[in-house]
């Protein structure tokens, strides 16, 4: 079904409702009160309202939970179901004998109640802010609807089971949009006899959708629940009690839900934005998503339209007729069978970058290694499969599959795991021919070597020993305090190992030049990779810089921020060791003619929401409020699978609680990314980055620096040549030319209209990097931008010049050359 059914049947399901005007607004209900049609129940904060209403042209009547606060009136919960009040005769009340609670109608008959084993004499019914019905009398609840949800997940509610009561909390959709009876599409965990529950959308009893298991991050068959995410917080809780899945919100302005859509066989998450409910995921998201569309012992992949499906390697298929005929339900059998007379000579054959299998015929243990899994994987002949599902590198989980057949496998492009499947120790498996199995890359990491050095340093310098920070003294100064030398707790390097790993800081080892130095290559005694940025003896502000960053990126922990390992003063040397990225950075592939053929649009979609993420990090989700001031490509670096990483916060600034902006006589950073009113008054903020963040979208999208840009007029640069393309409605013309034939053009234009958002005149016009996650990641209608903060540029030489205008320290982006001639 087409994204513009599943937007329809939302529209339809809250424009199709029509309420009766309330007489008065309560906050609770005692037993001597009732609930009328045309009163409501309203939270305290006016968040969700409880009251009666109607669908479309029909007149009978159903008690539900809606939001106070949109605009468009949106259904949440629904009582009655499957049993509407055909007047509006319904009244709400609790029963004083039984303590519970009951729905009728005109003649008194009970059209809904609830069923709670609690009774009290005095119970109270209160709508909480979360969108929870809770029935309670003071102390605890004797009943919440959060228990029944009905088509929709809201933050703070759960999914799953309770194991001492028997009580399954799961949703199911509406039949359609003028009916909320019970469709046959639900959603919730599947519990068969095993140790790992799944997530199931389920079409009556056939299954139709798998979640994949829990590997301490996410749901392995949902890439796109990151461990860093945004805007949401993901919480999953299996022990002898229960098992659930709940979500929240981070950002309090940020409204969401998830629904079950009955009409598009859809599971949507939906986020109001702009004045409408925007899709912001959806499974199943393709054909692959679908439960087990290769069948047994197949793999699903999106790559490649024209063979979707796939036999795993040492398998084909069990009809190859069926198979060329594009009928794949029959799935695959083994080359060869195994033998299991001597099971010590199977071997197990990686597999990565996979959903993996469903998990009926598994077993689980939580403590057992990944070698320790093989061992016991091994020795039964029927075990298939195993994986270690827990990514968070805090413990081991085990999973081991058993039987024949592995089913609802699909390759992943990002965020999946790894499968070791059995195969006879004779057979050999052509890992390349799919591309599904990664490379084995053998690295020894000695830690302990690099431990021993730094102790062996402490042992030798006793004064170092008794005063640890007597290292960070250089001419009787202080660089780095004390106090905030403990909380950075980074490893400290001795010149002479560094000197060593960089071949003595050898230009064949240097990999660039910043603002405030040289930055070399360097490889420990360990055989680690380190990036040693080593301070300039004759930069004046370099001090200050280099005690910023330490301080800054010393507990920084995100994917998307490049790993600060260790620092080094002595002497007149001040260095700073990170983790070495072989990619180098971003303007390394984007600028050149060569190789940004090797970044196709997908890549750097990639690359453009991973900067957003670690932006987002930076501004909301660190200790303190950091604002970088110097975003840049130069200053984005990649690692060996592309992934960016933020680099360089010798500029950066610091804030705590809730402020947001600041001040300085002394502007940093680079001309071309300048938000104008940094560059003009030194004011900063966090929209400060988001307008460099803007550049750098565009940037990423043309291929093309927007400092040095010319259009044949030669006023306008970058920022300014896509606001006109964009007037003229021409913006796909922005695209650069070595991605244009294979991108996704709605995306690029996406990406153009965010941009243009970021990089409005107005700080006050441009986004949060939270609600640019959010657009990054919906797929409907943005507000329209406003003229962005670009400056009249008259010719190449005024433009050079401007950059030294009235500026204390501005960061190097690239050398320029200029060379005079008489004419």
């Amino acid at each position: 079904m087409s994204m513009f059914h599943s937007i329809s049947f939302i529209y339809a399901t809250s424009l199709l409702f029509f309420c009766t005007v309330s007489f008065a607004l309560q906050t609770s209900l005692n037993s001597s009160q009732s609930l009328r049609d045309g009163t409501t129940l309203l939270s305290d904060s006016k968040t969700f309202e409880l009251g009666f209403f109607s669908l479309g042209s029909s007149k009978t009547r159903y008690l539900g939970i809606w939001y106070y606060d949109v605009p468009v009136k949106t259904i949440v919960w629904v009582a009655n179901r499957c049993n509407p009040i055909n007047d509006s005769s319904g009244l709400l009340r609790i029963n004083s004998i039984a303590g519970s609670l009951e729905l009728l109608n005109r003649n008194k008959s009970v059209v809904w109640s609830i069923n709670s084993t609690k009774q009290s004499k005095k119970p109270i019914l209160e709508l909480l802010d979360s969108g929870n019905l809770v029935l309670n009398d003071g102390e605890n609840n004797l009943w919440q609807s959060f228990d029944h949800p009905s088509d929709t997940f809201l933050p703070g509610m759960k999914i799953g089971w309770d194991f001492k009561t028997g009580l399954k909390r799961s949703l199911s959709a509406w039949k359609n949009m003028e009916d909320p009876c019970p469709g046959d599409l639900s959603y919730g965990f599947e519990l068969k006899n095993n140790s790992c529950p799944e997530i199931y959308i389920l079409k009556g009893t056939r299954k139709y959708y798998r979640s994949g298991p829990w590997n301490g991050v996410r749901f392995s068959g949902v890439p796109e629940m990151l461990e860093t995410n945004p805007v949401y917080n993901f919480s999953y809780v299996y022990n002898n009690d229960e098992v659930y899945f709940t979500f929240f919100i981070k950002i309090k302005n940020v409204t969401s839900r998830i629904i079950l859509n009955q009409t598009t066989s859809t599971r949507q998450r939906l986020v109001w934005l702009n004045q409408k409910w925007n899709v912001y995921s959806i499974s199943p998201e393709d054909d692959c998503d679908k439960y087990n569309h290769c069948g047994a012992n197949g793999n699903c992949s999106m790559v490649n339209s024209n063979t979707v499906c796939q036999c795993l390697s040492g398998f084909k298929p069990k009809s190859q007729e069926n198979w060329k005929a594009m009928n794949w339900s029959e799935g695959c059998l083994r080359n060869y069978s195994l033998n299991c007379e001597n099971v010590k000579n199977h071997k197990f054959v990686k597999f990565g970058g996979l959903k993996l299998p469903e998990t009926t015929n598994s077993w689980v243990n939580r403590n057992m290694s990944l070698g320790e899994c093989q061992a016991k994987c091994l020795r039964n002949c029927s075990c298939m499969a195993y994986s270690n599902s827990n990514i968070t590198g805090q413990g081991s989980r085990c999973i081991l599959w058993f039987g024949n057949n592995l089913f609802d496998i699909r390759h992943l492009s990002t965020n999946g795991e790894d499968l070791y499947i059995r195969y006879p120790a004779t057979e050999i498996i052509d890992k390349g021919s799919d591309g599904l199995v990664e490379k084995v890359v053998a690295t020894v990491a000695s830690v302990g070597i690099v431990f021993g050095m730094i102790l062996a340093y402490c042992i030798c310098k006793r004064k170092f020993c008794k005063d640890p920070f007597s290292f960070f003294k250089v001419s009787g100064k202080r660089y780095l305090d004390k106090e905030k030398t403990e909380e950075t707790e980074l490893p400290l390097f001795d010149l002479a190992t560094i000197a060593h790993a960089t071949n003595d800081f050898s230009n064949d080892n240097k990999l660039g030049q910043g603002g405030f130095g040289a930055v070399f290559k360097g490889t420990l005694a360990d055989g680690q990779e380190i990036a040693v940025k080593r301070l300039s003896k004759s930069s004046g502000q370099g001090v200050n810089e280099f005690k910023n960053e330490v301080i800054l990126i010393a507990k920084l922990q995100h994917r998307n921020l490049v790993k600060l390992l260790g620092c080094c003063i002595q002497g007149e040397e001040k260095l700073l060791i990170y983790e070495y990225m072989p990619n180098k950075s971003l303007d390394f592939f984007i600028f050149d003619e060569t190789r940004r053929n090797l970044l196709d649009w997908p890549k750097r979609f990639e690359i453009i929401c991973g900067i957003a993420r670690g932006i987002l990090y930076l501004h909301q989700d660190s200790r303190l409020r950091i604002i970088h001031r110097d975003l840049k490509l130069s200053n984005v670096l990649l690692d060996s699978d592309l992934i960016p990483k933020i680099s360089d916060f010798g500029m950066a600034k610091t804030f705590g609680g809730n402020q947001t902006e600041g001040n300085t006589n002394r502007v940093v950073g680079t001309y071309g990314y300048m938000a104008p009113e940094y560059a003009s008054d030194g004011l900063f903020s966090v929209k400060s980055d988001v307008f460099s963040f803007g550049i750098l979208v565009l940037e990423i999208i043309s291929g093309t620096k927007n400092r040095g840009f010319f259009h044949n007029d030669k006023t306008l640069n970058l920022s300014g040549h896509a606001w006109t393309l964009w007037k003229e409605g021409s913006p796909l013309e922005l695209i650069d030319k070595s991605v244009v034939e294979k991108c996704t053009q709605s995306e690029v234009l996406r990406c153009i209209h965010i941009a243009l958002l970021c990089v409005q005149q107005r700080p006050e016009d441009r986004p949060t990097m939270s609600t640019v996650a959010v657009m990054l990641g919906s797929r409907n209608a943005l507000p329209a931008p406003k003229q962005p903060g670009f400056f009249m540029e008259i010719s190449k030489l005024d433009q050079e010049s401007s950059s030294k205008h009235n500026q204390e320290s501005i960061s190097a982006n690239d050398f320029t050359i200029t060379q005079l001639e008489a004419r």
